[in-house]
């Protein structure tokens, strides 16, 4: 019983959420908001991790040669392009293909300089 419980009142609060969104004046602007505070909250976190990334294998960053780093943060620079732009090209079926492959190109760089620094 304590389960369905949990379940119904799960299913009370969003349904409460979705009557605010559907009936109060400007409730799609405060959902468009609550969106915005997610995705932001959500690129801070990825930031974060990233940092923390670096901050581990600085070494092995700093180890590889000036080339090799240069390839590394071009694909992670390309690959923060792609998150940045996604609004922007995934609006039309030519766009998504853009973005899927310079999202896929970045990540393969990126990969490759990091097979290439643990190579022994």
């Amino acid at each position: 019983m304590n389960r369905w419980m949990g379940t119904a009142r799960d299913v009370a609060i969003i349904a409460v959420l979705a009557l605010g969104v559907a009936f109060v004046p400007g409730g799609g602007n405060a959902a468009r908001a609550a969106i915005a505070a997610l995705v932001i909250a959500f690129l801070v976190t990825i930031g974060f991790a990233a940092i923390q990334l670096y901050r581990q294998n600085q070494l092995t960053i700093l180890s590889l040669s000036d080339r090799d780093r240069g390839i590394l943060y071009a694909g992670i620079g390309l690959i923060v392009l792609m998150v940045a732009g996604a609004d922007s090209l995934l609006s039309t079926a030519g766009g998504t293909l853009v973005w899927i492959g310079l999202l896929a190109l970045g990540i393969l760089v990126v990969a490759r300089v990091w097979v290439e620094a643990n190579r022994y």
